[in-house]
């Protein structure tokens, strides 16, 4: 992949407003496990997705793009919970789930594309 491309650009600014949520709930003394899962998750994100750019070869690539993808699932699961429980308004809510999902969905055509042509050499 390049160097600068959109799933890198998407997941690091992503990371930057879980890191933000992170600091509201804390400062608005909310629950503090959750908002540490939500942190771990989110941000792990953009970290898998540059070890998948710098990875050895595709399988590597893939390997860690899986992990991201999971790790964007996580996130949703948390960023629900944080709603459902009254954590965040549903204004925040919607506003940082829809980039999740969006990150998940490029994830997910990247993976597709990526086994279709690891497949299509190995065959």
């Amino acid at each position: 992949m390049k160097k600068d491309n959109i799933l890198s650009d998407k997941s690091f600014k992503f990371a930057v407003k879980i890191v933000e949520l992170y600091n509201h709930l804390r400062e608005e003394k909310k629950d503090y496990i959750l908002s540490k899962q939500v942190v771990r998750c989110g941000t792990s994100i953009g970290a898998n997705v540059e070890e998948a750019i710098g990875g050895l070869s595709e399988k590597d690539f893939v390997a860690k793009l899986g992990i991201a993808y999971k790790e964007s699932r996580e996130t949703i699961y948390w960023l629900r919970l944080l709603h459902a429980t009254g954590m965040i308004t549903a204004e925040m809510f919607e506003d940082i789930v829809s980039e999740a999902e969006e990150i998940c969905k490029i994830i997910g055509k990247i993976q597709v594309t990526m086994k279709k042509k690891i497949s299509i050499r190995n065959s």
